[in-house]
């Protein structure tokens, strides 16, 4: 009676956005090097090598939906633990009626060990909160479970593609060291500035 909201969320596995990337260079007739292109761009915003990335879209015919703090209406579980997303389109915040669609960020990697929260995991859940709605108010949340027993998203990241994205690494990598070691020379001439001081006034006080 009230309408009805229709949530569709999808999981980037390598095999699925292989087959994307494949099928979207077939309808263009895109070159090899425009479809590296396109895959390098891809493979960019979904940032796949630190993140978990999942599409969420929202279809509402219904009455107005508040969204807002988004962060806080969704989670991802993998294993026995639950994690909230790290980044979101920040479009999700804001009330809105028709579609909208944007990237959910959780994170791949855990914070303090640095292993891969997806290594020997059979399945994983996503759950929206059944509060994103009127209609669904009361209900049980919404849930998505996905295989990714297989899933390898390293298989990716070969030939040309593969390259570019170790380059970028190195980029980043490279400037970072260069600002560690002008710090760290910043620092070094304060100890030899404070050195000449002490040693400036030692010689002041053996000619006393």
């Amino acid at each position: 009676m009230d309408g009805n909201v229709t949530v569709t969320a999808t999981y980037y596995s390598a095999e699925y956005i292989e087959a994307y990337i494949q099928k979207e260079a077939q309808k263009n007739l895109w070159t090899q090097n425009e479809t590296e292109e396109y895959k390098y761009n891809f493979l960019g915003a979904l940032q796949l090598e630190d993140k978990i990335p999942v599409l969420i879209e929202f279809e509402n015919n219904g009455p107005t939906m508040y969204l807002g703090p988004f962060d806080a209406m969704v989670k991802l579980t993998i294993g026995k633990n639950t994690y909230k997303p790290i980044d979101y389109d920040r479009r999700f915040n804001f009330k809105f009626q028709g579609k909208k669609e944007g990237l959910v960020y959780f994170p791949r990697y855990d914070e303090k060990t640095g292993k891969d929260l997806l290594k020997g995991i059979k399945t994983i859940r996503l759950v929206i909160n059944s509060g994103v709605s009127s209609i669904t108010v009361g209900r049980s949340d919404i849930n998505f479970l996905w295989d990714v027993a297989n899933d390898d998203p390293s298989k990716l990241y070969q030939g040309k593609t593969a390259a570019r994205f170790e380059t970028d690494r190195l980029l980043k990598r490279l400037e970072k060291l260069r600002k560690d070691k002008a710090e760290h020379e910043k620092q070094l001439q304060g100890i030899n500035d404070e050195i000449s001081t002490v040693q400036k006034r030692l010689d002041e006080l053996a000619k006393q």
